[in-house]
């Protein structure tokens, strides 16, 4: 009799899988939904300890639902793609509104809130409720276009259905929630991106990628292309008593809605928008930093106003405010402003 690839990866994850993950003790949905979106191009050792302090904050969905955005945001800093950490809050607060407080067992209803996509809704049904959904995220689509030798780019449409009638079609009844976390661990650990450990791989027997020498080769890669690189001045306006001026982003482009740093597109802007803000005597140029989003690149040049004397109208503007270096953990700041801002403080 065959050996199905479900068998035969169940019996590895018995001995092999993780089964000590913080959002597996308990396995219920709304920690398995959290975790699954946090892990959305981010990597399980980077994870827990953010899942770990926002599940601490907001312990079941209703208290999530009831958060404010700025608590929500800066749980999330750090982990980037802030929408998902907004979509995470909306569908929390449709589920109080539409589902009794609980993210729905069915899965229309699931996929039907912000930031459900196919994957996520039936990693949730599978892992909190043992049904049988199929998965296909980043780690399953690299297991599944190995074993099958599936040339193209995953995200292209005709290979992603490919792999969608294979995660399917390999996704067992018994054990869904074990065999779930079995083919995402095998590709987090074993089937990596480069340098595979084939040896040590359950499935080597008919994998079509290590038969044709292909690990190197498949997934195929997207075809490249030349990010392009933007530049930014970020003022630092600090206070006597050692505040800065945050100002909150607009609903548009990169880190939308969070607070930040003003900026300005050269010096003599900088100049001018702090004069505005406070009244100052000097700046320091700060070392420059680049930061990589996924579609550019932004070149920062940081200028340090100390001692600045806060200019009457801040306290009326809703989208500026002074903060204190103990409120800044209180507010969903981008992580490379909060670096910068740790080190200023560090540095006294």
């Amino acid at each position: 009799m065959t050996v199905t690839l479900a068998t035969r990866l169940l019996r590895w994850f018995d001995q092999h899988g993780r089964k000590d993950l913080p959002w597996q003790h308990p396995r219920d949905a709304y920690r398995v939904w959290l975790s699954e979106v946090m892990l959305q191009q981010t990597q399980v050792t980077t994870v827990v300890g953010y899942f770990e302090r926002f599940i601490g904050a907001l312990p079941t969905l209703g208290d999530l639902a009831a958060a404010d955005e700025d608590t929500v945001l800066a749980l999330w800093s750090g982990l980037g793609y802030y929408r998902r950490a907004r979509f995470l809050h909306r569908a929390a607060q449709i589920c109080v509104e539409q589902h009794g407080g609980a993210l729905p067992r069915g899965f229309a209803a699931l996929h039907a809130l912000p930031g459900i996509g196919r994957s996520t809704a039936g990693a949730i049904l599978a892992q909190a409720h043992g049904l049988r959904f199929a998965i296909l995220d980043g780690n399953v689509k690299r297991v599944l276009t190995r074993y099958h030798g599936i040339h193209g780019h995953p995200a292209e449409s005709a290979v992603e259905k490919q792999l969608w009638q294979h995660a399917e079609a390999h996704t067992p009844t018994a054990r869904a929630a074990d065999y779930t976390q079995a083919i995402m661990d095998l590709g987090a650990t074993v089937c990596v991106r480069s340098r595979p450990r084939c040896e040590a791989c359950p499935l080597v027997g008919d994998c079509v990628a290590h038969r044709d020498n292909l690990t190197a080769q498949l997934p195929t890669g997207k075809p490249g292309k030349r990010i392009p690189t933007r530049a930014t001045v970020m003022l630092i306006l600090r206070d006597r008593q050692r505040r800065v001026l945050l100002e909150r982003r607009g609903p548009q482009g990169v880190w939308s809605g969070l607070w930040s740093l003003p900026e300005a597109a050269d010096p003599d802007g900088a100049w001018r928008i702090a004069q505005q803000h406070a009244q100052i005597d000097d700046a320091q140029a700060l070392t420059p930093f680049t930061h990589v989003f996924s579609h550019y690149r932004l070149d920062i040049e940081p200028l340090l106003f100390d001692r600045a004397t806060a200019r009457r109208g801040i306290a009326d503007n809703p989208q500026l405010r002074w903060c204190s270096f103990e409120e800044l953990t209180s507010l969903g700041l981008p992580a490379p402003v909060r670096s910068l801002l740790l080190q200023i403080n560090d540095a006294g």
